[in-house]
């Protein structure tokens, strides 16, 4: 499983940021990597150098062999907290996703 981790010019993408990312996506999603391929993130900042209540935003999209990729977005006061919640967002829909391969 691959995993990408994109920011946009108001977010710090720093090397240690993006390791930090990568080691919680890897621990997260262990145990869908049979089935995805890519795991692609967007961390942007919608407010810029303002500040503001959930400005943090979090695209998170996975690709799962063989079928269209998955999207989920969630907002949040930090990266942290969007991170999570798309982290959640994105465990659920892979469950049911997969839930529904394994009825076939």
């Amino acid at each position: 499983m691959e995993i990408l981790i994109n920011t946009d010019h108001n977010v710090s993408g720093s090397e240690k940021i993006r390791s930090y990312m990568t080691a919680d996506l890897e621990t997260s999603f262990e145990r869908f990597s049979d089935h995805l391929t890519r795991l692609e993130v967007k961390i942007s900042d919608e407010n810029a150098g303002k500040e503001g209540e959930n400005d943090k935003k979090c695209v998170l999209e996975a690709r799962i062999k063989g079928m269209q990729p998955l999207v989920v977005t969630s907002h949040g006061n930090s990266i942290d907290q969007a991170l999570s919640e798309a982290t959640t967002k994105m465990k659920t829909s892979l469950d049911s996703t997969m839930g529904k391969l394994r009825s076939y």
